[in-house]
């Protein structure tokens, strides 16, 4: 396995760097979000740990120049964020997994196992959906529209990938409604409605058509 590891805490890249190196591992350090780039654009990385948590959302700033520069590797992000929302926005914005100081060494190293063993160990995400110039990760819930990161919430996130996984097909707002609220469905409500125009304007009119009197399918590729 090899690492990225963007981190301003000394200690902890040495702890990391230490416990890699015993395993067969390698890791390659940089210490400020500026760096991380270039190191991903030169090597091939397993993972990355993002751990700098400045605490004016350098960690966060970093995870969306990774995304929209079309890295999809699997990333941890080790944070001092206090508050669920700071954390969930991590997530929402692309990270795969969050750890939050303090952290123990072995706890680090098996939430990095996991990782690896989720995206297929090979370090890049697998089963990557392409439509036109939109990509999808599943694994990393992360998309891109002509090269740029697109945040969505859950919901449409999932109608997305429902349609893109079903391309070809019309699905009718029931069989929507149904698979985003399960039980909590409400056939008389427009939420699909209006996740599709959330979608919309985030990804362009195009990108679903509505099959007049049917239902709703991926727009033309």
């Amino acid at each position: 396995m090899k690492l990225l590891l963007v981190a301003t805490d000394v200690s902890l890249a040495g702890v990391v760097r230490s416990s890699m190196v015993r395993s067969g591992g390698i890791v390659d350090w940089v210490v400020s979000g500026d760096d991380a780039a270039p190191a991903l654009r030169n090597g091939a990385y397993s993972c990355a740990v993002i751990a700098l948590g400045g605490g004016e959302g350098e960690d966060e700033r970093v995870l969306q120049h990774m995304r929209q520069g079309g890295f999809d590797l699997p990333v941890l992000i080790i944070t001092v964020g206090q508050y669920v929302e700071e954390r969930i926005r991590l997530l929402d914005l692309g990270a795969d997994d969050l750890l939050v100081k303090p952290v123990h060494l072995e706890e680090l190293m098996a939430h990095l196992r996991a990782l690896l063993r989720r995206c297929g160990g090979t370090g890049r995400h697998e089963g990557a959906l392409q439509h036109g110039a939109l990509r999808v990760v599943p694994a990393s819930r992360t998309v891109t529209y002509k090269g740029v990161y697109v945040l969505l919430t859950e919901k449409e996130f999932e109608l997305l990938e429902m349609l893109l996984r079903g391309k070809g097909r019309v699905f009718s707002r029931r069989r929507l409604e149904e698979a985003l609220h399960g039980e909590a469905a409400n056939i008389a409500s427009n939420r699909v409605e209006v996740h599709i125009h959330h979608l919309r304007r985030k990804l362009g009119s195009e990108v679903i058509r509505t099959v007049r009197g049917v239902g709703y399918a991926m727009g033309a590729d």
